[in-house]
């Protein structure tokens, strides 16, 4: 078991910081929080992604004193597509940094439920007149 455990250990972490990041944006208010939590989620979904790329005793893929055997090389596709991952992933945090930039400055507020309830007295003075 210890063996297993050691060769592992970065599935073991990525599912961890996935299990933060998920229970962050299921349990807390905040809307910044919850950015923060999808962002340690996709760090968890990148490092696990990167550890099943791995492979040991494997050089990168740049070919080096003429030798061509594709055996002697690691598998460069899951590195671009995490590269490609992470430039998706930072667009749309700050989108929704800055989306939540703008709610607070209109509700003064990040607190989901918060914001809802004031939408709610919003739309109740809307249909008052």
């Amino acid at each position: 078991m210890p063996g297993n455990f050691l060769t592992n250990y970065l599935n073991i972490a990525a599912l961890i910081l996935y299990g933060i990041g998920l229970t962050t944006i299921l349990m807390d208010r905040s809307l910044f929080k919850k950015v923060l939590g999808m962002n340690i989620s996709y760090a968890a979904i990148c490092l696990f992604f990167v550890a099943k790329g791995y492979v040991h005793g494997r050089a990168p893929p740049i070919i080096v004193d003429g030798i061509l055997d594709a055996d002697l090389y690691s598998n460069p596709i899951p590195a671009g597509i995490i590269l490609t991952g992470i430039v998706i992933s930072v667009s749309i945090t700050a989108f929704a940094i800055a989306l939540i930039i703008k709610l607070y400055r209109r509700y003064q507020t990040l607190n989901l439920d918060e914001i809802k309830l004031l939408v709610l007295q919003e739309e109740e003075k809307g249909m008052e007149k």
